[in-house]
């Protein structure tokens, strides 16, 4: 098993005055129910999933639950989300009860979240594993924080800077780890070192076919399955670009409505980021189109059946998604956009805290030139915020100042933890 870095956030929250309800959700297969029942031992365990029981926990009332299961963890809540009401009683009523409802469908559990546990439940997702969460040897490992994670949280501000890739053993362990995640993703069930690449294979295929027969069909309702096969590979096609709605529904043969609606259910139950663009106008944020990337390499592959190198896009992807889930593990209270400006600057990551900003280049380059960090130089000036930094991440190993506060490094030196 691997360690992953919001156990600790979960298990403080839970043991506070505002945490006794959480609710966790993710994506299918990312561990929630291992790590929280690891985590909570001394919890009961409800699942909710079989249709044979179901019914007994409906059943339940808020009396009941406190004194049968005062302290739970209630599994794929929303195969039931009517459960929560019974639970909110025991929340009110009952000051020692503790629950922790997971899900893997986040429309129709939040819709219920919304509606029932409002200023009530604590919220957390958990995401595909990280760099770091996948050099852990178990769960008695504590997670290391990244270089970045730990630049950008000021906790140490030279890390990313002090040493040298090449000498450095923490660096040649998360290369190893890299390399797993560009080919296979970060998906708990086949970190398993014992699994040929098969074996992986397979397992991404059945996932993704899963995914649709069972996420999507419950968020859709939907009779056919044909056109979310379609729109599924068009995203996945699309994966590193502006998504444009009506060519999506174009390439997809489906409506524009459809599409958008099929784009929100990706989103929604942890399978894409959509980066919104980075105007100085907020309400321009809202209106021009996001870039779509997939939180996982793995599965993207798997849907449009590659092997193999990656691509440029590939690689982007994977790195952004890496960034975007260490941000989200740190709680750290930043905002992420990617840039293109009318004049052909494009800045694939902007990262924007309360007082600075960040910015990124991803690069699948071996070798990295002074050319590639020429959209990062003179940034500063179009933003509305101090830039703290620069960075051109790539397969480079060295780390090289393409000077104006723009640093090229490894993308691995970058996200994995320092020694």
């Amino acid at each position: 098993m691997k360690n992953r870095a919001i156990i600790p956030y979960i298990q403080g929250k839970a043991s506070s005055r505002l945490g006794r309800m959480i609710v966790l959700t993710g994506a299918r297969q990312t561990g929630k129910t291992t790590m929280v029942r690891s985590g909570f031992g001394d919890y009961a365990y409800i699942p909710l999933d079989d249709p044979q029981v179901r019914p007994e926990y409906l059943a339940l009332s808020a009396r009941q639950w406190r004194h049968l299961y005062p302290a739970a963890i209630v599994d794929e809540v929303q195969k039931a989300p009517d459960v929560i009401d019974s639970l909110k009683a025991a929340h009110d009523l009952f000051p020692e009860t503790r629950f922790i409802l997971l899900g893997s469908s986040q429309i129709l559990l939040m819709e219920k979240v919304r509606e029932s546990l409002a200023g009530r439940a604590a919220l957390a997702e958990l995401y595909p594993l990280t760099i770091p969460e996948m050099m852990t040897r178990g769960w008695d490992d504590p997670v290391s924080g990244s270089r970045f994670i730990r630049w950008l949280g000021a906790t140490d501000g030279d890390c990313l800077f002090r040493g040298m890739p090449a000498q450095d053993d923490a660096y040649s362990v998360a290369s190893g780890w890299m390399e797993h995640y560009l080919r296979f993703g970060g998906m708990p069930a086949i970190i398993d070192g014992d699994l040929g690449e098969e074996e992986r294979w397979d397992w991404l295929r059945d996932y993704v076919r899963t995914y649709l027969q069972r996420d999507v069909r419950d968020l859709a309702n939907m009779r056919e399955l044909a056109p979310f096969v379609r729109a599924q590979k068009v995203v996945a096609a699309l994966a590193g670009q502006c998504v444009n709605i009506s060519n999506l529904a174009r390439r997809a043969g489906i409506s524009a409505k459809t599409a958008r609606r099929f784009l929100s259910y990706l989103e929604m139950s942890f399978q894409v980021l959509l980066l919104p663009p980075w105007f100085g106008n907020q309400g321009k944020r809202l209106v021009r189109s996001p870039k779509v990337h997939f939180l996982d390499p793995g599965i993207l592959r798997a849907i449009l059946s590659r092997r193999g190198e990656l691509t440029g896009a590939e690689f982007e992807g994977a790195v952004v998604a890496e960034i975007y889930k260490q941000l989200k593990n740190s709680r750290l209270p930043v905002e992420c956009y990617h840039l293109r400006t009318a004049d052909g600057r494009e800045v694939d990551m902007l990262i924007e805290a309360a007082d600075h900003f960040v910015a990124i280049e991803v690069k699948a380059a071996a070798r990295v030139a002074p050319v590639d960090g020429r959209h990062l130089r003179g940034l500063a000036d179009i933003l509305d915020k101090p830039l703290r930094h620069s960075f051109v991440l790539s397969n480079d190993p060295g780390i090289v100042s393409l000077g104006e506060a723009v640093t090229a490094m490894p993308a691995a030196w970058f996200l994995g933890p320092a020694a």
